[in-house]
């Protein structure tokens, strides 16, 4: 029996909807990707300027894991840090917005958005003015007597606040807080709030209700949130630079000083795509644990 066209276009008709964004994606992000595959493998025709000329030279990847693998274990394990001090801020944030928020719910959610529409730039020059040594956070920490303390710690330096992972680690959180909450809601919405009642009528305390109930329920988007927060904040290059040290910069640091000062194009690009490749795995691995259908759409 022949297909109407109607029917075919109904049946094509979602291929049709992606189209754009697919083009799009393949003119800026996936060819660019690609191009960086031959820059990779070149060497630099001389040391003051970015003409190169393709070798096939493989030494580049090892060259730069070797001189630059602790920066890059350095990058994940912040934005690692910031994530998981993330969730312990996003989860609370979350649950009151999703089962105490009502009929505030949505300028609860916008003021958690709110501060993304902020440049990038000027909130982390913000947070040099919170964490200076005439700041506020300091002062704060001067009044109730844990300089000492949180100087054993490691937390601050000699004092100071700024220019220690603590600060990068703090940066890196604010941004990436909106990403760990919005997922999380969206899980939470699935979640019927009847299921809260009955297991407080089965005498569950508000731990026991969130381990049982809120918890489990709310995994997808747990999943989907640390992918949204962990990329963004292992590529950082803002915080690391205005909130931390020589000794705090991150990966994407190191890659533009080796364009831009090095002039070092194929050890940039071949740093780039190992970037690149290991959040990838990290994708990856997480789409096959949760399963593309259980994350969380909004």
């Amino acid at each position: 029996m022949p297909v109407s066209p109607r029917a075919e276009l109904r049946r094509h008709w979602p291929w049709l909807l992606l189209t754009p964004g697919l083009l799009w994606l393949l003119a800026l992000y996936v060819l660019p990707l690609l191009a960086l595959v031959p820059l990779s493998l070149s060497e630099p025709l001389s040391r003051f300027g970015l003409d190169t000329v393709f070798t096939g030279r493989v030494a580049n990847y090892l060259e730069v894991l070797q001189a630059y693998g602790p920066i890059l274990v350095r990058s994940f394990s912040y934005a690692l840090v910031a994530t998981a001090v993330g969730l312990v801020l996003a989860y609370p944030l979350a649950f009151a917005i999703r089962f105490r928020g009502g009929r505030w719910q949505p300028l609860l959610i916008g003021l958690v958005v709110l501060p993304s529409l902020t440049s990038f730039l000027v909130r982390a020059i913000a947070w040099t003015s919170l964490l200076g040594d005439s700041g506020p956070v300091l002062g704060l920490v001067d009044t109730l007597g844990l300089t000492e303390l949180l100087n054993g710690l490691g937390v601050l330096r000699d004092g100071r606040l700024l220019n220690t992972p603590a600060s990068v680690i703090l940066g890196l959180t604010n941004g990436v807080l909106p990403f760990l909450v919005l997922p999380l809601v969206v899980a939470m919405e699935r979640i019927d709030p009847r299921l809260l009642e009955a297991a407080a009528d089965l005498h569950a305390g508000p731990l026991r209700s969130f381990a049982r109930v809120v918890w489990p329920l709310s995994l997808p988007g747990l999943g989907a949130g640390i992918l949204l927060s962990l990329i963004p904040a292992a590529g950082d290059v803002v915080n690391p630079l205005f909130l931390g040290g020589p000794n705090e910069r991150m990966i994407a640091n190191t890659i533009d000083n080796l364009l831009l000062v090095q002039l070092q194009a194929p050890r940039a690009a071949a740093l780039t795509l190992v970037l690149m490749a290991l959040i990838s795995v990290a994708v990856v691995l997480q789409l096959r644990s949760r399963g593309v259908e259980d994350l969380p759409l909004p």
